[in-house]
């Protein structure tokens, strides 16, 4: 059954040299640890807070009581996806507010969005990763945040993405967006990268990541699944 299935890298590759880090978070350093010359065998030591470079966000990172890393399924992670272009509105204003009737014109193309589903808004802030334009971004308004989780679209399992830092714009200092989306098991996915390769709809997105104990969330590999071509 898995015949045609292809799989698309959506992660960033975590490096240094060419890295954006939210503020205040812990700076992102590797340390060469072992060699092949000295050692027999490469190994790397990792720095880095749980939402570094690409990565996803359980319920409990914004939501007191709700579901950490540890306590969210598989299926958590494994979510039906759409794609929202805004990458036109976005480069007009950086602080661009993703709106509804933006969702309702997608939807006249592409039909409802599945329940349950992740969300993604296509900024095009992909291309101002590890410059210090990156933390200056659109997001997704209050209220379309709040149309998607009252109309059942994000239902109890799907979450928003973002090519951004953040669901939230970033003059929001609240995190009104996120402190809605992050209930029951609703995830974000964050610093997405290689949106061009996601389909509007029909893809589904996987997380991969460690699951630290208690954890707020998780660095990852996310890749698109897309269905088989024609």
């Amino acid at each position: 059954m898995l015949d045609g299935l292809r799989l698309v890298s959506l992660s960033h590759v975590n490096d240094p040299a060419r890295m954006s880090v939210y503020p205040g978070d812990p700076p992102f350093e590797l340390t060469t640890v072992a060699t092949l010359e000295r050692d027999g065998f490469h190994l790397q030591a990792v720095r880095a807070g749980e939402h570094t470079g690409t990565h996803w966000g359980a319920p409990g990172h914004f939501a007191a009581g709700e579901r950490l890393a540890d306590q969210l399924d598989p299926a958590d992670l494994f979510r039906p996806a759409v794609k929202i272009d805004v990458r036109g509105r976005c480069a007009a204003d950086t602080g661009y507010a993703v709106t509804v009737d933006d969702l309702r014109a997608w939807e006249s193309r592409h039909g409802r969005i599945p329940a349950d589903s992740v969300v993604i808004i296509w900024t095009g802030w992909e291309s101002r990763f590890g410059t210090p334009e990156f933390a200056v971004h659109p997001g997704f308004a209050p209220a379309t945040a709040r149309w998607l989780i009252e109309t059942g679209r994000l239902g109890e399992r799907g979450g928003t993405g973002t090519d951004a830092f953040s669901p939230d714009v970033s003059t929001d200092t609240a995190f009104t967006v996120s402190k809605m989306v992050y209930r029951r098991r609703r995830i974000s996915l964050e610093v997405l990268a290689n949106l061009a390769d996601l389909p509007a709809t029909g893809a589904y997105v996987l997380c991969g990541g460690q699951i630290n104990r208690a954890g707020s969330g998780s660095t990852a590999l996310i890749y698109g699944v897309l269905p088989p071509a024609g």
